[in-house]
């Protein structure tokens, strides 16, 4: 255990979902207490540590907040929770404004009535919509297409504003493709919508396969391409912006490889690992879905100094290989 950490409380909110989760199983091990905060709406109890509090509440709740803040000291917070799943954002985009932002507001201003001035934000490269240029840096433009994207890229805005008003501090982290899992932790969505777990559960399944939603884009083999990072490289970028938060306020910064995979060589690469064939089926392509999404992330390791542990999508494949394997059923299982 780090002694300079040992007194140090760091509120996880959605610290129980796939990335939380792993954000404080990471924080345990470098020594910090960790309280999380999650309503298991999409979380889960079992992915939460024995050495972490759980306190079951909603962000949405001012009541809850307020007694929760009265009830614990906290140092800074990982704020994770909020709804996720693009394909419901386009649908309901009420949930996520009332989630991503009212609740999270309901955050901002409870923190500050205790005193709590430290924030790192769970961001996203949904805020970039279709992008013109790859890599993206993150002064590419913003143009959103899904009310996910939207939410995210609103509270990068609150969060700016807190911080000349309020002197909040606060580091948003934008996201690529989280994947992967620790020894004890690994991503388990219902429904789930993640490529490499879904390529997983087809290889774990003989009679499953897996749908290639378009193979006619401008790529090298026609299917989409993306950046995957390992979530536990994702969960040491948030640890970094917290120790560094005083230099770095009102910062982003794009976590991701700098490289991308095409769907086909996810495919390629979990037959590899997992050394069982996969069935694929192609289906036209989705709606608004880009054909290359791939990070820059020269500013996370320059400023941050991020060295990503595990930038192979062999590697970050078989981690979650080895989850599934222990979880077929995922948590509940």
């Amino acid at each position: 255990m780090n002694a300079e950490h040992s007194e140090l409380r760091i509120l996880v909110t959605g610290g129980a979902g796939y990335v939380g989760s792993i954000v404080a199983e990471e924080l345990i091990r470098k020594g910090y207490k960790v309280v999380i905060l999650d309503n298991l709406q999409q979380g889960h109890r079992q992915a939460i540590l024995p050495e972490a509090e759980l306190v079951i509440a909603d962000i949405c709740d001012t009541e809850a907040l307020e007694r929760f803040f009265c009830h614990h000291q906290i140092d800074a917070v990982m704020h994770m929770a909020g709804e996720t799943v693009v394909e419901y954002s386009m649908t309901d985009p009420k949930r996520f404004f009332r989630n991503n932002i009212v609740g999270g507001i309901n955050l901002l201003d409870t923190m500050l009535k205790h005193e709590v001035a430290k924030l790192i934000f769970s961001s996203s490269a949904a805020i970039y919509g279709q992008p013109d240029s790859t890599p993206i840096e993150e002064d590419h433009p913003t143009i959103t297409i899904n009310s996910y994207g939207e939410t995210k890229l609103m509270f990068e805005r609150i969060l700016k504003w807190y911080g000349k008003a309020y002197q909040l501090k606060h580091v948003s982290l934008r996201y690529f493709n989280a994947a992967g899992a620790s020894e004890l932790l690994g991503e388990d969505h219902h429904p789930e919508t993640h490529l490499i777990p879904n390529v997983l559960k087809a290889a774990w399944d003989k009679d499953s396969h897996v749908s290639i939603f378009g193979t006619d884009y401008p790529t090298k083999d026609g299917s989409c391409i993306r950046d995957y990072v390992h979530v536990i490289d994702i969960a040491q970028a948030h640890i970094l912006a917290l120790e560094k938060i005083e230099q770095l306020s009102g910062n982003a910064y794009n976590l991701g490889n700098g490289e991308g995979y095409s769907v086909l060589e996810v495919v390629e690469a979990a037959k590899k690992a997992t050394g069982t064939d996969i069935p694929i089926e192609i289906s036209p392509r989705r709606a608004g879905d880009p054909a290359v999404l791939v990070a820059s992330s020269k500013r996370a390791k320059s400023e941050l100094v991020w060295k990503p542990e595990f930038p192979e999508i062999e590697a970050i494949i078989a981690s979650a290989w080895s989850w599934l394997k222990k979880h077929p059923r995922g948590y509940e299982g």
